[in-house]
Formats: structure tokens, sequence, C-alpha cells
């Protein structure tokens, strides 16, 4: 293979890195900028409300940190469970993909059929 073509059917040399913590890229980690995303946003809005009916820079800094702190944790959950459900859905429909390619043609799928396990085309 021509190495122009295969240099740009491999991804880039120079992967940007992104936020190590703990020798882990935050950046890779998925739901996780949706989620601080939605929760600086929503405590950075909750904030200044509370500082516009309050008038107290403390408290409004306490309820918007709150605020941030328990809105990425909620969506941080529910993002991680759609994930992993959304993953697991993927797993069994490539292993359906498999066995229906391995049995395509031969007793054992038209047994499958009869039961009604696999459906023909």
């Amino acid at each position: 293979m021509d190495t122009v073509v295969k240099s740009m059917l491999d991804e880039d040399p120079e992967e940007k890195k992104g936020l190590v913590v703990f020798g882990r890229d935050l950046s890779k980690i998925p739901c996780f900028r949706e989620s601080f995303l939605y929760g600086i946003a929503t405590g950075a809005g909750v904030g200044l409300a509370a500082f516009l009916k309050t008038s107290r820079p403390m408290l409004s800094q306490h309820i918007g940190f709150g605020t941030f702190s328990i809105s990425t944790l909620i969506y941080w959950s529910f993002c991680r469970y759609q994930w992993s459900k959304q993953r697991f859905d993927a797993q069994l429909l490539q292993e359906a993909l498999k066995d229906k390619i391995l049995y395509e043609g031969t007793v054992v799928e038209k047994e499958l059929e009869q039961k009604g396990v696999l459906k023909s085309a």
C-alpha cells in the first residue's frame, strides 16, 4: 500500500492530548464533556439568579456550586446509563450478526428459522 494512502487512513500521529488527571485523558471519557458543560451552565445560571434574588454573594456562591455539583452528577449518571445501554445493545446486535453469518446456508439456519429464532431476509 502506498505510504500516502496509509498515512491518510491512519489517525494523526500527533494526537491532541486533553487534560490528564491521574494518568487518564479526561477527553476520552464518555459523557465527561457534556456533563461538565451542563453542570457549569446550570450552576452559573442558578447562582446568578440566587444573587439577583437575595443580593448575598456567599449564599449565591454556595447555591451555585451545589447546583453545579448536583446537576453534573445527575447528568453524568443519566448519560452513562444511556451509553452503557447502547453499548450493550450494540454488542448483542454484533453477536446476532455473527451468528447469522455463521449459520447462513446451513441446516442449522433452517431449524432456527422454523423455531422463530432467526428470520429470513
